[in-house]
């Protein structure tokens, strides 16, 4: 009789388990949209006012244009305008996003790896960024003329310092442990930095990656304010003096986009990659 009851107990608990399971594995989709959630009625209410207040104050569409305005300009302006111009833009920011991660990491793993080049290196980095990168456009245009390598060295250089920042921050962040354990195991300096030191550094570079990819369309940009004859950055330029306030608004939100789209990709390579760093942070 206990081995029939406690058969039934199991099955009982296989049972119970196997909707548990089902359940669960539904939860981080949930999890994320209820933590998306708030935002998305913030930023509801917020286009629903500022449609509410343009109308009913009647502020004139030169100075603040609703939401729909921006929309119409958006899809009126698309064919003729802004298609082009997106993807110039979304171009200089693929480029140069690119080789800032090249160059980024890259740099950041050579510091690492000699302190003396560390030592003589990392203070006129940090000193670097004292300088507006605004100001840096003009000169990059002269250099190189009106093309994409400007814009495209911008954006490189706008992303270029948070990846190399937090990347040398995570590969000197290992514990010590770990790397007496390999000196045990007869580990060479290599195999030391591609078993430990660099998956140990895999979650604080993709936090500077994120950074970067959130300023990258900004670096786009300034290129264009520099000089260019197309981009997002020319579209404003030229829509500014004439007035046209809501397509001037229709390239931020184009921007926008093109920023939060690539910070997604980033989450996304992260997740994959680093799987166990969003572990960690739940």
């Amino acid at each position: 009789m206990s081995n029939v009851d406690g058969n039934n107990g199991a099955s009982r608990g296989l049972a119970e388990a196997a909707p548990k399971r089902s359940k669960d594995k539904g939860s981080p989709l949930r999890e994320r949209l209820r933590n998306l959630g708030p935002a998305i009625g913030v930023l509801v209410g917020l286009v629903v006012f500022w449609e509410l207040a343009c109308r009913f104050l009647s502020v004139p569409a030169y100075i603040l244009p609703p939401p729909s305005s921006i929309i119409a300009t958006l899809i009126k302006k698309w064919d003729t305008t802004l298609a082009s111009a997106t993807w110039v833009t979304l171009s200089e920011v693929a480029i140069g996003f690119a080789l800032s991660l090249i160059t980024g990491i890259g740099f950041a793993i050579l510091l690492h790896a000699s302190p003396h080049v560390r030592r003589a290196i990392y203070p006129l980095l940090i000193g670097s960024q004292t300088i507006p990168i605004i100001v840096i456009g003009p000169i990059l245009a002269i250099i190189f003329g009106y093309n994409i390598v400007p814009k495209v060295l911008l954006v490189t250089l706008i992303c270029f310092f948070p990846i190399v920042v937090t990347t040398i921050d995570g590969l000197a962040s290992v514990d010590p442990q770990l790397k007496r354990m390999m000196k045990t195991l007869y580990g060479t300096a290599w195999s030391t930095f591609r078993r430990v030191e660099f998956p140990a550094a895999l979650p604080s570079m993709f936090s500077g990656i994120r950074v970067a990819a959130t300023y990258a369309s900004i670096g786009a940009v300034f290129g264009e304010y520099a000089g260019s004859s197309n981009g997002l950055g020319y579209v404003m330029i030229q829509a500014t003096p004439q007035m046209q306030t809501s397509l001037v608004f229709a390239a931020i939100l184009l921007l926008s986009l093109i920023s939060v789209v690539l910070f997604a990709l980033v989450s996304l390579a992260e997740r994959l990659l680093v799987p166990w760093a969003k572990e960690g942070r739940s």
